[in-house]
């Protein structure tokens, strides 16, 4: 291909950038592997993401590597990985302990239910006989009605629905077990996990060859995935959040951002024999003083989001509704500090991501290919359309059917055949297009929201950089050099300075495994000081996540509200001066158990509270939750019980609860209702008021919103519908 082609101006050229990334799971106190997401990761959708592009020739796609997770990846290899699902996996169904079979009923359906459950009949019937709604209680009995044979067949069927159904297909064993569907042995779960491991052992050899060959091209992110802005110094983040709350403790250390870059392509090399050319900062996180770190370690070209290139020329992009109004501008690439930059386009990229998965998989492609088109037809001429597509490479899948093959499949097939666009590696683009827009400033951001609200700014983010900070201090004051990347104790301080940690401090993702995530944070740094020899400080004993923090809103409460009581949306407006939290799962389907609740909404008048919860199905249809509790924190001692026919007000007095005469105005049909009088909880304009929700089951409770945190708000004034009018 020559330049001319890339100046004709009927060809736009695509670069699909898919990022592959996990969290560090190993803990170093143990030398175990706390979760198994990139063993199962790594046989349901690393390899099948590069041996897809087999099938067409004309399709050369980037793909963008974390070094933690390559490394990962070997340790699963080589035989130094080990994780509890695998253990519970090897060990004999007889010689499961209680506590074994209760980790397992409660984690070996963690798999999208949908795509990866439904599709084995008997690992389906196996779900539904440990319920789809249980409590830790519920679990606690079911066991008893668990054989032997069941537990075996679970051990096999969650593995085996962890492998790409194209691969399933190719293999010869696999596909007998497949076609057995259930009756499984020990022996058939040594050879699911002998198959995974067989897989992964694939990857990395399939990544250099087909990069070698030029169908990929594959590029770094920073080795323990570390927001680089923050490291180098965290006041960054006021440029895209001039109002944000810092940690008490400055951290500004561009040395350690600059250590996670070096680390990163020492790894890439030695793993793959080359050293990359471009770089996905981790989370697309930039800001001025990181190019230059990464320009001066050889970095030709970076990729970030569409919010840093509409901050950064202070020239939106996008309307407020979000349509595309300077396609001019996003369509191209620049340079900034001598580093090439491209900026995804955030809603394709999100398409893909979060919103195709639920479309019907032809059709979804085939939008996704029009709307190519589209930006094909009013490209300019005499100049190239690039057009980036960014996002994860292995998370999204699971949601869509076939593991996202139909989706994919479709897609290549039509921008294979069609000569107006050009599927290509970003450095084979930059090889044969001269012509840069240069930036003259680079804002400091991410690819959420152009900022670092995810990482930094919430009490719990702020105290986990407290905990990096101190550490570190004591870190430098014994051994203030790590001249070749070497040394253990810093090792360890790189693994704490991840994002991933981060990404679940705050109110702004929920995981059922938030717990193990803050103990691999502070582990990290723990094994900083048993390196050094040193005793742990108690601060790292004190866990980061706050079980009393208040929940977020999306939107503030803008005005009084006053709902009709009566179970259904009457109308869209009446709840529409209020706001709501999605207290839906994250990781949508792939979850524990069915959550029943998936938003609640709140809000007020002068004199009353008002709650509604709204469900996946209609209450009234929900047969395995008869009641839904509202449970006060702040005022203590109150909460209500909202059942078919009432919605009464309990006391609580000298530790036990007692029913009241008082009922509440309430209802439960589609959604449910209730409308509190803030005298009856004894709340004043101004009086703080923490509460949360509970769905529950002849007194037993069945799930929590949010399930850590209080809902917070503030009694109104009476005047405040007044105030919101200016």
């Amino acid at each position: 291909m020559n330049i001319s082609s890339f100046m004709k101006s009927n060809k736009i050229f695509l670069l699909f950038l898919w990022h592959m990334h996990q969290p560090f799971y190993k803990d170093p106190l143990s030398g175990k592997y706390v979760l198994p997401w990139v063993r199962l990761h790594g046989s349901k959708d690393y390899l099948d993401m590069v041996t897809i592009l087999d099938e067409f020739p004309d399709i050369r796609q980037n793909i963008n590597v974390v070094p933690s997770l390559i490394q990962q990846i070997s340790a699963y290899v080589n035989g130094e990985a080990d994780d509890r699902f695998l253990e519970l996996t090897l060990k004999p169904a007889n010689k499961l302990s209680t506590g074994d079979k209760i980790f397992m009923l409660e984690n070996f359906f963690l798999a999208n239910w949908d795509n990866l459950i439904k599709p084995f009949p008997r690992y389906h019937d196996l779900l539904k006989k440990r319920g789809i709604r249980v409590s830790h209680g519920d679990i606690d009995k079911s066991i008893l009605f668990f054989s032997d044979a069941d537990f075996t067949d679970l051990q096999v069927l969650f593995n085996l629905a962890w492998i790409d159904p194209q691969l399933r297909a190719k293999d010869h064993d696999l596909r007998a077990l497949e076609s057995r569907g259930a009756n499984f042995t020990e022996n058939d779960a040594r050879l699911v996990i002998e198959k995974q491991i067989d897989i992964m052992k694939k990857i990395i050899p399939s990544y250099t060859d087909m990069h070698r060959k030029g169908k990929i091209e594959l590029s770094v992110t920073p080795f323990f995935h570390p927001i680089l802005p923050l490291l180098c110094d965290t006041d960054s983040a006021r440029m895209g959040m001039p109002d944000v709350s810092l940690p008490s403790i400055r951290f500004r250390h561009p040395e350690d951002a600059e250590m996670q870059i070096r680390l990163a392509i020492k790894y890439f090399r030695e793993t793959f024999g080359f050293v990359p050319e471009g770089m996905w900062p981790s989370e697309g996180a930039v800001s001025a003083e990181t190019l230059k770190i990464i320009r001066d370690n050889g970095i030709k070209w970076i990729a970030t989001d569409e919010a840093i290139l509409a901050a950064s020329l202070n020239v939106p992009v996008r309307d407020n509704k979000g349509n595309l109004v300077r396609p001019d501008i996003l369509y191209t690439d620049y340079v900034y500090n001598d580093v090439s930059m491209f900026f995804r386009d955030h809603t394709l990229s999100d398409l893909i991501g979060f919103v195709y998965s639920s479309w019907d998989p032809e059709k979804a492609a085939h939008d996704f290919y029009n709307k190519l088109l589209m930006i094909h037809s009013s490209s300019s001429s005499g100049r190239p359309t690039v057009v980036p597509i960014i996002l994860d490479g292995e998370n999204a899948w699971e949601y869509y059917k076939n593991d996202g093959h139909d989706f994919l499949n479709t897609l290549y097939g039509l921008i294979n055949n069609d000569e107006r666009i050009e599927c290509l590696t970003i450095s084979e683009y930059l090889k044969n297009h001269a012509v840069k827009n240069r930036l003259e400033k680079l804002h400091s951001g991410s690819w959420i929201s152009g900022n670092f609200s995810i990482w930094i700014g919430h009490e719990e983010d702020n105290i986990a950089w407290d905990y990096i900070s101190r550490t570190r201090k004591d870190l430098a004051s014994s051994r203030p050099e790590n001249m070749n990347g070497t040394d253990e104790a810093w090792l360890h301080l790189y693994a704490a300075e991840g994002s991933d940690w981060f990404w679940w401090y705050g109110d702004d993702h929920v995981t059922d495994n938030a717990r193990e995530f803050d103990e691999l944070f502070r582990h990290n740094l723990m094994a900083v000081y048993k390196s050094l020899g040193k005793e742990v400080p108690d601060f790292l004993n004190i866990p980061v996540l706050k079980e009393d923090r208040g929940i977020k809103p999306l939107l503030p409460i803008r005005g009084f509200i006053n709902p009709t009581i009566d179970g259904i949306v009457t109308s869209y407006f009446e709840w529409l001066e209020g706001t709501y939290i999605n207290v839906k799962k994250s990781g949508g389907s792939m979850h524990k158990s069915e959550s029943i609740i998936s938003k609640i909404y709140y809000g007020f008048n002068a004199d009353h509270l008002f709650i509604r919860a709204d469900s996946k199905n209609k209450f009234s249809e929900i047969h395995d939750c008869n009641c839904i509790t509202v449970h006060f924190v702040k005022p203590a001692n109150y909460k209500i019980i909202g059942e078919k026919d009432s919605a009464r007000l309990y006391r609580k007095e000298k530790d036990e609860w007692h029913a009241t005469e008082i009922t509440m105005p309430h209802a439960i049909a589609d959604i449910f209702e209730v409308a509190i009088p803030f005298r009856h909880i004894g709340v004043e304009a101004g009086d703080e008021i923490a509460f949360y929700i509970t769905t529950d089951m002849e007194s037993r409770e069945l799930e929590r919103y949010p399930w850590r945190g209080n809902i917070i708000l503030n009694a109104p004034s009476p005047d405040f519908d007044a105030m919101m009018w200016y």
